[in-house]
């Protein structure tokens, strides 16, 4: 069931900035991402959808509810922004229970919600603690709470994460996702790391200049970028032409190579496309059996290509390696940290899984 529905929501400023025709759906209990470049309108849509701006046109439905030009405080939502806006003068009681002594709940219902609210992040018996000598990672999670307490419809969290250091930001990326599901409550959180946005959406909107260029699962993001510029944001990298030669098969300035299960349109012989080559396709094929294929980079059975290294870089569970192609094509690649690794200079031979090759539609 869709508790929050969008419809070709706009929105225009005077300097030209637009919030272009917005349309998607999301479910009771999902946690939903807005990942994208700064500007992109991320946190404009999320304004849109609290109430705290109004749109040019198109309907924001809450449970089949028109609420586009309700007041934020109509709507039942809760929103975490960046950072966190704690009372320094309050301890985290107080905190947490604002909202709920500002809708008017009695006493004890507020020291019940206050308590399970904290209990969900971790801080029970942190009712009387000073926010002032609270860790970074502590004042988030009472931030989060306070969020929590009053049993919003909707969540929303504008980078979240956004102010804790690495290590921290890490852990919560594993615990934030599992608090919101033990919570029940439907989330929107707004990122520009896609990183973060995959650990914790269970799906992604990407947004580019105003407008929601792909949605789908982290997973489904990640293996078929809708477009270069996609592929690109996300991080991927190795991207070149390729020509469709066969089906499953393409002419690159690597060689021929097998390109996974051919299908759709896209794949007509002649078609002019770009290959990506995620970063974890790569098998480095151990030098005695490099010695005999070597020469031959358009190794049309096992899809080889030798690569001069230009880096290496040591990343704790990974070793990513940089490589030049005799083309000049420069390739990255992430191979287990247990391989023998190569040094600067030496030459590689590297196997390329053909299900981790994936033909884009040429353009941005």
């Amino acid at each position: 069931m869709s508790i929050l529905e969008l419809h070709r929501l706009n929105k225009a400023y005077r300097d030209g900035w637009t919030l272009t025709d917005v349309s998607f759906s999301v479910e009771e209990g999902e946690i939903f991402g807005l990942l994208g470049p700064s500007g992109c309108g991320k946190t404009t849509l999320l304004r849109l959808v609290a109430g705290l701006e109004m749109p040019d046109s198109g309907r924001v439905l809450v449970e089949g509810e028109d609420l586009t030009h309700a007041a934020p405080h109509q709507r039942g939502f809760g929103l975490m922004f960046q950072e966190y806006a704690l009372f320094p003068h309050k301890d985290v009681l107080g905190n947490v229970a604002f909202g709920l002594r500002m809708g008017g709940l009695d006493r004890a219902m507020i020291d019940r919600r206050v308590a399970e609210a904290l209990a969900l992040v971790g801080l029970d018996g942190f009712e009387h603690r000073d926010v002032n000598q609270l860790s970074g990672g502590e004042r988030q999670r009472v931030a989060l709470a306070r969020s929590l307490a009053p049993q919003p419809r909707l969540l929303m969290l504008d980078e979240p994460l956004g102010a804790l250091d690495r290590a921290l930001r890490e852990r919560l990326l594993d615990e934030l996702p599992g608090i919101l599901h033990r919570a029940g409550v439907t989330v929107i959180t707004v990122t520009h790391d896609q990183e973060e946005a995959f650990a914790l959406a269970d799906r992604v909107a990407l947004m580019r200049a105003g407008e929601v260029v792909q949605i789908g699962t982290p997973r489904d993001l990640y293996r078929q970028p809708g477009s270069p510029w996609i592929a690109r944001f996300l991080g991927l990298s190795n991207l070149l032409p390729a020509k469709v030669v066969a089906p499953g098969r393409v002419q690159t300035a690597l060689g021929s190579l097998a390109v996974g299960a051919p299908g759709g349109d896209d794949w007509r012989v002649g078609s002019q496309m770009q290959l990506l080559i995620r970063p974890e396709s790569g098998r480095l094929v151990p030098a005695k059996a490099a010695e005999t294929t070597i020469a031959r980079t358009e190794d049309a059975g096992c899809n080889r290509i030798a690569l001069e290294v230009t880096g290496c870089s040591f990343r704790g569970p990974y070793c990513q390696i940089d490589g030049r192609h005799q083309s000049g094509i420069a390739l990255t690649f992430m191979f287990s940290a247990g391989v023998d690794t190569p040094e600067v200079g030496d030459t590689i031979s590297v196997s390329l899984d053909p299900r981790a090759l994936t033909l884009l539609k040429d353009g941005l």
